[in-house]
């Protein structure tokens, strides 16, 4: 996910306002980024884990291999690009004036948040629709073994900030 601007795209989903709330807890911003540029690892499914263990459910690897399977074209074709081009404007090119290419990187950051949020909305139908995922009666565990499961597809996460993220998610009220 991308730093979250101070107006948010309207989103009517859990899962959103979830992510949102998670995303502002101290120290998850940071590791998510670094799980997202050490391990490749989509945030959004990595939070739509998260927030299904808080619904009472875990996702095996087969189950995460079809969300990645669901999910994944959005990511590279709009997500992925979006955030290379954002990223890119925090060391714009001499002949562009700065304050002209940091105003551009704020109007993309804002079009890449609207772009995490619709990938978000196909994420929460796929579990309003789906029968993926099972029930589980702890969210810490729902949320060990998803996010186990997630590492089985991708390879192992850097362990620093898995933790952050996973301790972070232990004491976080999702109410």
């Amino acid at each position: 996910m991308s730093e979250p601007e101070t107006k948010t795209p309207v989103s009517k989903s859990p899962f959103w306002r979830f992510s949102i709330k998670f995303y502002a807890v101290p120290g998850v911003a940071q590791a998510c980024i670094e799980l997202q540029d050490r391990a490749k690892v989509d945030v959004n499914i990595l939070f739509f884990l998260l927030w299904n263990a808080t619904q009472g459910r875990t996702y095996k690897k087969a189950d995460v291999a079809e969300v990645e399977r669901l999910i994944g074209a959005w990511r590279e074709m709009a997500v992925v690009p979006i955030r290379n081009v954002r990223r890119a404007l925090k060391a714009p090119p001499p002949v562009m004036a700065a304050d002209a290419a940091e105003s551009l990187r704020t109007r993309i950051k804002a079009v890449e948040l609207v772009a995490e949020r619709l990938q978000q909305e196909a994420l929460y139908d796929v579990a309003q629709s789906s029968r993926l995922g099972q029930p589980s009666a702890s969210p810490a565990k729902a949320a060990r073994t998803s996010v186990d499961a997630y590492q089985g597809l991708l390879g192992p996460f850097p362990t620093g900030p898995l933790d952050t993220v996973l301790s972070a998610f232990a004491k976080f009220d999702a109410t």
